[in-house]
């Protein structure tokens, strides 16, 4: 098969979580660009159709969708949703994360809302739409961790900026780590039935922040720069794609070395 139809995901069903956000709007671009049929699944979807409307505008195959991470029986709704509008799905991206913490200084309780939201509720629709693709016999499942997940806070990136004022989201290092690793079982577990799981630990994607933070963390990687809007589009197709159809189980840094110094 000619490389270019093992990039296509022409005919193939995507469902990506939280698809409006910084990384979140060049996931379902990349993917709706691919050939697929995007489902674009987050708490609030009105703000999805706002911000999604110029691709959909444009002609891509784009459904909005409305769920709420921290609520089990919406995340199994949308999936039983999305089968019965699609009748499969080959492609479940875990994008969406809830940010509820406020720095390392904050409660407890929005650290358990964090945890359920972002820990259970990666469970919940990873075994949710996972089982419905074992049954089927294949499928790619690719989480969207952090360079997070897999280093320590540098704190001296911040230092002169308003940045970060109570400390590093400890919420955020801990559910991500845990993303890394559960990344490994669900590969484990579904291998036999087809499903491939990877996990791309993203880093640095620049949104306007401080000049004397732009240039400390370019400097820390080995590219020189922070990620632009189209850095994530390739691995995306590529993991959703039949290109990567021998890989699963990988922790991809897509950092621009920042995790290789």
């Amino acid at each position: 098969m000619h490389v270019m139809d093992l990039l296509s995901l022409k005919g193939k069903t995507a469902v990506i979580t939280g698809g409006a956000g910084l990384y979140g709007y060049q996931l379902v671009e990349a993917l709706a660009e691919a050939g697929a049929t995007v489902f674009v699944a987050s708490r609030n979807r009105q703000n999805n159709l706002e911000k999604l409307s110029g691709l959909i505008d444009a002609g891509y195959k784009i459904h909005v969708m409305e769920f709420d991470l921290e609520d089990e029986e919406s995340i199994l709704k949308l999936c039983d949703d999305v089968y019965a509008e699609a009748g499969k799905v080959d492609v479940l991206v875990n994008n969406a994360v809830l940010r509820c913490t406020n720095g390392y200084t904050d409660t407890v309780e929005n650290f358990d809302r964090s945890m359920h939201a972002n820990a259970t509720g990666l469970f919940v629709i990873s075994r949710a739409f996972g089982d419905r693709m074992a049954t089927d016999g294949g499928g790619s499942i690719i989480n969207i961790g952090s360079y997070m997940g897999i280093l320590g806070p540098n704190y001296t990136l911040y230092e002169g900026t308003d940045m970060n004022p109570y400390g590093s989201p400890g919420d955020y290092f801990f559910h991500k780590g845990g993303m890394t690793n559960y990344t490994r079982f669900l590969a484990g577990h579904y291998g036999r039935f087809g499903v491939r799981v990877n996990c791309i630990e993203l880093g640095g994607l620049f949104n306007n922040q401080p000049p004397q933070f732009v240039e400390r963390y370019s400097n820390c990687t080995l590219l020189g720069r922070m990620a632009n809007q189209t850095d994530v589009k390739g691995l995306i197709v590529y993991l959703a794609s039949d290109a990567s159809a021998y890989m699963t189980g990988t922790i991809l840094p897509l950092d621009g070395g920042y995790s290789a110094k």
